[in-house]
């Protein structure tokens, strides 16, 4: 995992901590352009996460990014 997708993950992970889905929607509208439905089914799945970090988060990313390719 770069330290790109890392950062991404921290930032968006900070902003669901802080109960901010607005702007966890725009954060995730502009890093990947994914329709609203799709930020709306990544933002359940973290918050589903048993345990949530970087890590998680960006595997989270990269099954909606190649879902989203396909």
């Amino acid at each position: 995992m770069s330290a790109k997708s890392k950062y991404q993950a921290q930032q968006l992970q900070q902003l669901i901590n802080t109960n901010n889905i607005t702007y966890a929607h725009l954060y995730l509208e502009q890093l990947m352009l994914f329709p609203t439905e799709i930020q709306d089914r990544i933002i359940e799945d973290i918050s589903q996460l048993p345990y949530c970090n970087t890590d998680a988060i960006a595997h989270i990313f990269g099954q909606y990014s190649a879902h989203c390719l396909k």
